[in-house]
Parts: C-alpha cells; sequence; structure tokens
C-alpha cells in the first residue's frame, strides 16, 4: 500500500483522479484496437447530441456538467473534424442547435459495439460489494445540495 492510499478520505479527489485517468487511458487503447480515431474528452458531446438528435450548446453545457466555454471549445473541434454541424432554431434564431453531421452518424455506429463491450466491462469493475457508480452518484447529490467547500465554511464558521 502507497502513502496515497494509506491518507484514506484524505486522497479521495487524488484516488478518483488517478481511477479516471487509468480508464481514460485504457479506454483509449479500446477505441484503438477497435480503429477508432476518437478522443475521449468528446465522448460527452456526441453521445448527448446521440440521444437529443439535437441540442443547444447550453443544453449540451447542462447535460454534460462542464462549462459553457468548455463546452464550445469541444463543439468547434468537432465542427472543424465534421463530426457536428448546427442549424438556426426555428423558434428562436439566435439560438444554434447541433446535431451529428453524416460522418458524425458513422461514427457513432462504429462506436456503439465498443460502449457495449466498454459497458460490460464497467459494470464488472464497479459491481462491487459497495457499487462505485451507486457511491459517486449519491455523493454527487450530496455535492449538489451543499458544496465541499461550503460545508467546510460551514464546519469552520460553527467553531
Amino acid at each position: 500500500m502507497n502513502v496515497i492510499n494509506e491518507a484514506g478520505i484524505l486522497a479521495i479527489s487524488t484516488r478518483l483522479h488517478r481511477l479516471s485517468e487509468q480508464l481514460r487511458k485504457d479506454g483509449a487503447m479500446i477505441y484503438k484496437a477497435f480503429g477508432i480515431d476518437f478522443e475521449l474528452k468528446w465522448f460527452p458531446v456526441i453521445f448527448t447530441i446521440y440521444k437529443k438528435e439535437t441540442a443547444s450548446v447550453v443544453e449540451i453545457a447542462n447535460e454534460i456538467g462542464y462549462t459553457h466555454p468548455s463546452t464550445i471549445t469541444l463543439l468547434k473541434e468537432l465542427e472543424k473534424l465534421k463530426i457536428l454541424e448546427w442549424k438556426k432554431d426555428i423558434s428562436d434564431e439566435r439560438k444554434r442547435l447541433f446535431l451529428l453531421t453524416a460522418k458524425g452518424i458513422e461514427l457513432v455506429e462504429k462506436m456503439k459495439p465498443v460502449w457495449e463491450l466498454v459497458a460490460i466491462v464497467l459494470s464488472e469493475i464497479a459491481d462491487n460489494e459497495n457499487n462505485l457508480l451507486k457511491a459517486i452518484d449519491e455523493a454527487e447529490e450530496k455535492i449538489a445540495n451543499q458544496s465541499f467547500y461550503q460545508r467546510a465554511m460551514q464546519i469552520k464558521n460553527s467553531k
């Protein structure tokens, strides 16, 4: 056991980051093994648009939990690669709705078997005595109700 693991709850952020990085690295290798040229950072945007068919910048940012500028950066990248395109919203001319291009649809079709495989493997990894996904859901819900920072300041100020 290393020092970070021994630190217990103090190192939760470091350990989640470490786990996330390992999953990202392996995920990238899985896509590559299927001959798919794909960056994992694109997944939340592509998957959201695939599921919703069309979505505005605000909708996408809210769905994936990213900031507006981060979302726009990813959208521009995917637009440049001709995976996404946009059209004006009929009900609001100022709003752009993003959708998959033919190339984007083709990419999603290639990725579906990978998503199925990845879902099986990740379910296996997360299905522990204390289900990882359920634990993350619960922690995210608590943080949504009151942030880590807010909780710390509340305790600090009550002393």
